[in-house]
């Protein structure tokens, strides 16, 4: 029997394993500007925008102090967190650049634009905007071309003065 996802279910959360709690807040919290939603005693947190109950977990459960997960084996590529917008992805930039936290790539995908970086236990991070659906290139038979092509970092930091 075919079964297709229904138009309205998304991906409602992230859980990740870290190895020191306080480090990934710095991150998180701190840098990207997560709030806390609960702790769970001192081994894990509960973090969200907006004050949904959290779009973030972390936890040291089965982690705490270890070394961070293999690059090249299965598991977790990247966590991606959408702005809503094109500045908001240009103002967490800016931060980052401020802070000096070290990007791991910037591409212009021509649906949306994203900024990578890895958080304290080399997960693997994807900051980006998507553009407005009318935007998205697509072919002539209708199909989406997505494409991977440097991001205009100096243009999008404009948006923040």
């Amino acid at each position: 029997m075919s079964y297709t996802v229904p138009d309205g279910t998304r991906i409602g959360h992230v859980h990740l394993k870290v190895a020191d709690l306080e480090r990934s807040l710095q991150f998180y919290r701190d840098l990207l500007g997560f709030e806390v939603q609960q702790f769970f005693g001192d081994s894990a947190a509960f973090i969200s925008a907006g004050g949904y109950h959290h779009h973030i977990g972390l936890n040291t459960w089965h982690s705490k102090n270890s070394g961070p997960a293999p690059v090249k084996a299965a598991g977790l590529f990247h966590t991606a967190i959408v702005y809503p917008t094109r500045k908001d992805l240009a103002i967490v930039l800016k931060r980052l650049i401020e802070a000096k936290y070290p990007l791991t790539g910037a591409s212009h995908h021509g649906v949306s634009e994203a900024i990578y970086l890895d958080d304290p236990d080399k997960n693997g991070v994807e900051l980006y905007w998507d553009k407005p659906k009318e935007q998205w290139p697509v072919d002539k038979e209708g199909n989406l071309q997505m494409v991977t092509e440097a991001l205009d970092l100096e243009g999008l930091l404009k948006l923040t003065v």
